[in-house]
């Protein structure tokens, strides 16, 4: 038994990364913003954590809590110009800054490795740190959601018309959440830099974006739970299908397809929803006469 946990460690390690990534991402979605910024707040968070310690010799801890107020920083100035921008402008706009982000990564040698990467970075995050940050933060997540800053996110998302009117800020609102998933994403980037031994610049590239994204779509933005369950299921997912390794890239768009065509809120949103439904009905049977 022993041996079978500590064979699956490592992937439920993966998870519970994936799982903060996908948080970060799901902050920005809840507000209404098509962001696909957080792979390079990642990246930002990851390099400066790893940079700080391995550079300046400064404790693993200082450098993670850095890396979150550089990712936390580096949004809210981000957030400015993208207020003023909408929709698959924004998608642009964000997609262009992860760019810049990876040259400065690849050309940055002094500090970076460059294309290399950096390596020697001292593995001093486990999975019980990374399970207590990942539980931290969705706590925190739903915290929010369920205060009234979570109600002003969702106002925002379904009609900023309608939420102007209400007497709510959208840019205000958006800068708020770019803030929460840049912290978020910088957060676990540092956590990232700590749990392995190296990083390269196309780690936090394209691949990881549209990884990310998919986590959300899968699970539902409605919900806490959707990011998770989404990066729970595609993290599983080539393991589950290892038989048949040559078609894993195929069953995996395959499964984002279906879901998007028949459960277009996400796998967790859709789900809740019913549990909700049923129990609505529930109550009205039984509070009706007898």
């Amino acid at each position: 038994m022993g041996d079978l946990l500590q064979a699956w460690q490592p992937l439920f390690d993966v998870f519970l990364l994936q799982a903060g990534y996908a948080l970060g991402q799901y902050i920005v979605l809840r507000a209404g913003v098509f962001s696909v910024a957080n792979a390079g707040l990642t990246a930002i968070g990851a390099y400066l954590a790893a940079a700080l310690t391995l550079k300046l010799g400064i404790h693993p801890a200082v450098a993670v809590a850095a890396a979150a107020a550089a990712g936390t920083a580096v949004s809210l100035a981000l957030s400015w110009p993208l207020a003023r921008l909408r929709g698959v402008y924004q998608a642009i706009a964000t997609l262009a800054f992860v760019q810049v982000v990876l040259s400065i990564n690849v050309f940055a040698e002094s500090w970076t490795g460059g294309a290399m990467g950096m390596n020697g970075i001292p593995k001093v995050v486990g999975t019980a740190t990374l399970l207590a940050v990942l539980g931290a933060t969705v706590y925190a997540m739903t915290a929010i959601t369920s205060t009234r800053l979570g109600r002003a996110f969702d106002a925002v998302r379904q009609d900023e018309a309608v939420a102007v009117s209400l007497g709510l800020s959208v840019r205000r609102c958006q800068s708020v959440a770019f803030g929460i998933s840049g912290a978020v994403a910088g957060l676990f980037g540092g956590l990232e830099a700590f749990h392995g031994y190296a990083l390269e610049p196309n780690q936090f590239g394209f691949s990881f974006l549209v990884a990310v994204l998919s986590y959300v779509v899968l699970g539902g933005r409605r919900s806490v739970a959707g990011p998770v369950v989404g990066a729970a299921v595609l993290v599983a997912l080539p393991e589950i299908f290892r038989p048949l390794a040559e078609y894993r890239m195929l069953v995996y768009g395959a499964l984002l397809v279906a879901v998007i065509a028949y459960l277009p809120s996400g796998i967790a949103d859709t789900l809740i929803d019913h549990l909700r439904t049923r129990r609505m009905s529930a109550r009205a049977a039984g509070g009706g006469p007898a």
